[in-house]
């Protein structure tokens, strides 16, 4: 059965409007401000081009109707209707590609001087300040014969003439427009080569960025008549050159070939820290199992296709995933990953590079040692050998101290025999396993229990709907129901209940409920002790100095790894640290289970176990922060610890960023899913089932924003949170700057910042960078600074952009104006929040028929990176990005449409209808792809136009007296 749906033309906008959403689509802002504009009225014009009559349409057109088949797909090139699940056949048919070739040869064809005439003059006009770009500049091109024709005319003059000369994205009626106009051309005047035919044309922009557009310039034989077509391509960048130079690639992208690591034959040991030798360390190290990866894994060929991957894992992995399966899933999972680690570790080795020595130490200079690329802490192992040394021979270094750029190691005493400074050294990064060893200890553990690992409703325990009142650590809780009702059914659970959740979205205090709730646990069952992980050394800091304000030294003990530092811990926690021999240590176990509240990181917790911390010593396991960590991170301390009576209370968001995982057969498999997230998967967490209230006593959905101005939160809160979500922040901080003198529509705190830049690379750093986004983000954090009416610093503004070649030539431009901005990645800014946030989205690629430009997105495409980066924003949110690219994800589509419906768009215009309601399952790579080939076909046509008008109608260029004159 043939499904069809009617569709409307909108002569105003040109383009074609569902039925359903015709009166939507004459409402809109867009066509409202098509409408207002002057309609095209074709007129010839002094210089054979069109004249635009002065006059507004209403915007209550009537529409003109077609049908199309639902679910089809038009292609322009072949201007026909394709099935949408046929769209893959028909691009790659014989016929759809023939015709591909077919433009793209007119393409070429248009692009070559012909017919005895050579075009020159300004095509590139290169950088313009932005302030000449806003008045306009003027630029000149020239037709001449050229040189092979002079010869030939024996008058010196061409035979042909310019009839026509119009840029491509006027001609072809878009509502984008280029900035480049026609001002003047010498229309069938002699072309000659003391006088050309020349073409006065005009860029005007008022947005810092780069703009392109093919002026077109038709001529006519003066003595057969026929008319061809030369065809240039025009370009501008609006924007300061010296600063561009200074931002500019400091070496062409070379794509480093890596040499395959070599097995390691021969490694003469090093000599460990002192914080590695003391008896603790030896003790949790040796219990940790040593879980080597088995050769069935380690020999599936590196080289091989996803595909081919998969069909060998799926010959040992477990088809079904209980709780019988739940071990041997998740070591698998963990062996991948690991071989992916060390993959990717070694894009980091280096090669012919200097070591410099101070007595029995050697320091090493590391380029990407501060932006943690790699990440290497105390303890670490790197493997140095001679430059003409055998492959497999190597020596051992412990890193012992880290600093800036370098790292100091220890190494065994031939080393240093050996050791000359004039020698150059191969140097490769080792794998730390312990934190792998770790989750592998965990799985170890007997604890099996169906309430923890698969809950079901079954296993919910029946709580009071009324609690009595209690006094609370912070009064502010009491004026929030949600945070109140998760500490009351936290405070009374009986042991051995289904893990508990507080969900807490962007900004509705959940660590705020977490520590009351620990410190409400405390009060009523003084005979409790509490366990709180995290799965950063930030996150874990911030819940013990919340604590720390109520529980004093000899209660609240901090647990650090032993390779942490101590100038990484803040002041307020380092009376609740134990330090042993100048490192972080444990106190005897006889003192450490006397405290009431131990804080750590969910893998430092797995040394509880390892000096003997008996099971069930902790009443109450909290995680908090628990959807950032992987499942096997987040049960150490439940595994390890828990038996039937422990109580587990996590709490996070599993619409903000999850783990971290590289392995893409561990993330088919699942590993990226957290196990907050697979808990809120199961029926027992059903919160949308619920219409968002608590079930049972297994969840509670924190509402109250205290972050975002509404404005800002409202996109993240539709899409992602029902719409549950309440602003309640204060509105001395959120209301800061409704009346910015730079916002596009007062009391609308956001701005989508339209740039169309350049992404490009560098030497052998395959992180893209764009300096036209880098030059717009320093504009808007002057404009902040320099504000007299608002008062902004530098630790008020937050810059989020996903490529660190970005974050690098950012903090390079800000440096001078901005010095203490923090710029860093979607991951650096989870948890925290700004008074200004900037996002500079970075790509801008526009090879829209040669790519699919779905993957030209990278992961700024991530939706939790997303929700994560626009809700760090407490009062003003401003995104820098290219729209045609940010708009083939979904998405990003759609915040788009919002930010533009609302009036907070600011640059060239949207380059679709922003009231077209977006479809999640709609390919826009595809059409915007299709938009594409429809203009070449279009300029094909206007090609293929020319010869027709010879052969229709042989007299089409005579001028014929109006009837008007003969009267």
């Amino acid at each position: 059965m043939t499904h069809e749906v009617q569709l409307y033309y909108c002569s105003i906008c040109d383009r074609d409007v569902g039925a359903p959403g015709w009166e939507t689509h004459i409402a809109s802002p867009q066509h409202a401000r098509h409408a207002s504009k002057p309609q095209p009225q074709r007129q010839p014009d002094a210089y054979g081009g069109s004249q635009v009559k002065k006059s507004p349409e209403s915007p209550n057109i009537p529409p003109l109707g077609r049908l199309a088949p639902r679910g089809s797909t038009y292609c322009g090139l072949c201007t026909v209707e394709v099935d949408r699940h046929l769209w893959a056949r028909h691009v790659g048919s014989r016929g759809h590609q023939n015709r591909v070739d077919d433009v793209r040869r007119t393409l070429d064809e248009a692009e070559k001087d012909k017919n005895g005439l050579a075009v020159t003059g300004t095509l590139d006009i290169g950088y313009i300040h932005p302030q000449a770009a806003e008045r306009g500049v003027i630029r000149y091109i020239f037709v001449r014969p050229s040189l092979e024709s002079r010869l030939l005319f024996e008058s010196g003059e061409s035979d042909a003439v310019l009839v026509q000369a119009y840029f491509a994205s006027i001609r072809a009626g878009r509502s984008y427009r280029s900035g480049f106009s026609v001002k003047c051309a010498d229309i069938h005047k002699p072309i000659s080569v003391t006088r050309p035919a020349t073409i006065q044309y005009n860029f005007q922009r008022h947005f810092l960025g780069r703009y392109g557009d093919h002026i077109e310039m038709i001529f006519q034989n003066v003595h057969s008549k026929e008319r061809f077509m030369i065809r240039r391509r025009v370009d501008a960048i609006v924007g300061d050159e010296d600063e561009h130079d200074k931002l500019k690639a400091s070496a062409p992208y070379v794509q480093q070939a890596k040499p395959e690591r070599q097995p390691e034959t021969c490694v003469v040991e090093g000599v460990p820290p002192p914080s590695l030798k003391n008896r603790d360390y030896q003790v949790t190290i040796s219990r940790l199992p040593q879980a080597p990866v088995p050769h069935y894994i380690a020999a599936i060929p590196p080289g091989a296709t996803f595909r081919q991957q998969l069909a060998q894992v799926q010959t040992f992995h477990p088809t079904y995933f209980d709780i019988n399966t739940y071990t041997t899933h998740f070591r698998n999972l963990l062996w991948f990953e690991e071989l992916m680690m060390e993959k990717d570790l070694g894009r980091y080795d280096m090669m012919d590079v200097a070591l410099s020595r101070f007595n029995n130490y050697f320091y090493l200079t590391i380029p990407g040692l501060a932006e943690k690329r790699p990440s290497i802490l105390v303890g670490d192992r790197i493997l140095v050998q001679k430059k003409d040394s055998p492959s497999g021979h190597w020596y051992e270094g412990h890193v012992h101290v880290l600093r800036q750029l370098e790292v100091i190691l220890g190494f065994h005493a031939s080393f240093g025999s050996s050791w000359d400074a004039n020698q150059r050294y191969n140097v490769r990064f080792k794998l730390n396993r312990s934190t792998l060893r770790r989750q592998h200890q965990g799985l170890d553990f007997p604890l099996r229990e169906q309430r923890i690992l698969f809950p079901t409703p079954r296993d919910l325990r029946d709580m009071p709907r009324q609690f009595s009142s209690m006094p609370l650590y912070n009064t502010l809780i009491g004026n929030n129901s949600r945070q109140l009702e998760a500490v009351m059914l936290i405070t009374h659970q009986p042991p051995g209940s289904a893990p508990f959740i507080v969900f807490g979205p962007p900004g509705t205090g959940k660590t705020i409920t977490i520590v009351e709730s620990i410190l409400q646990v405390l009060r009523n069952y003084p005979r409790s002790s509490i366990l709180a992980c995290a799965p950063t050394n930030s996150a874990a800091d911030l819940l013990a100095e919340r604590l720390a304000t109520s529980l004093p030294t000899h209660e609240l003990f901090r647990m650090y790894g032993y390779s942490r530092s101590a100038t990484d811990v803040s002041p307020k926690l380092r009376d609740y640290t134990y330090v042993r021999n100048g490192s972080f240590s444990l106190p005897p176990l006889t003192r450490l289970r006397e405290f009431q509240v131990v804080v750590s990181t969910s893998v430092a917790s797995s040394m509880l176990a390892a000096i003997g911390m008996p099971l069930g010593h902790f009443s109450h396991i909290f995680v908090d922060e628990a959807g950032q960590g992987l499942e096997t991170e987040t049960l150490i301390p439940v595994k390890t610890m828990g038996t039937s009576r422990t109580n587990v209370i996590l709490s996070g968001d599993p619409k903000q960023l999850g783990p971290i995982v590289r392995s893409g057969v561990a993330r088919y498999f699942g590993l990226e899913t957290s196990y907050l997230e697979r808990l809120m998967n199961r029926e027992a967490y059903d919160i949308d089932k619920y219409n968002g209230l608590r079930v049972s006593c297994s969840v509670v959905k924190l509402t109250k924003n205290f972050r975002c101005h509404d404005a800002i939160l409202k996109f993240s809160n539709d899409r992602f949170y029902n719409g549950d979500l309440i602003p309640a922040g204060s509105s001395s901080l959120i209301d800061t700057y409704l009346e910015w003198q730079f916002l596009p529509k007062p009391d609308f705190p956001v701005i989508f910042h339209a740039v169309s830049g350049k992404d490009d690379r560098e030497a052998s750093s395959p992180s893209f960078f764009n300096v036209d986004e880098v030059l717009q983000v320093k504009s808007y954090i002057q404009k902040l600074k320099s504000d007299p009416h608002i008062r902004t610093t530098d630790h008020d503004i937050g810059v989020i952009t996903p490529y660190h070649a970005q974050c690098q030539k950012l903090r390079t431009a800000l440096r001078p104006v901005a010095e203490s901005v923090k710029v860093g990645s979607v991951e650096e800014f989870q948890g925290q929040e700004r008074k200004v946030i900037i996002i500079s989205t970075v790509r801008s690629s526009k090879q829209f028929l040669e790519y699919d430009l779905h993957h030209t997105l990278g992961f700024v495409a991530n939706p939790r990176r997303f929700n994560v980066a626009v809700t760090r924003a407490q009062a003003l949110l401003i995104v820098i990005g290219d729209p045609q690219v940010l708009g083939l994800d979904p998405l990003w589509r759609s915040f788009l449409n919002y930010v533009d419906c609302q009036g907070g768009w600011v640059g060239p215009e949207i380059p679709w209808d922003s009231s077209v309601p977006v479809e999640s399952v709609t390919r826009y790579d595809v059409a915007v792809r299709q938009a594409a080939e429809l203009d070449m076909n279009e300029f094909a046509r206007r090609v293929e136009k020319l010869a027709l008008e010879q052969i229709e109608d042989p007299d089409a260029n005579v001028d014929r007296p109006w009837r008007r004159e003969m009267e």
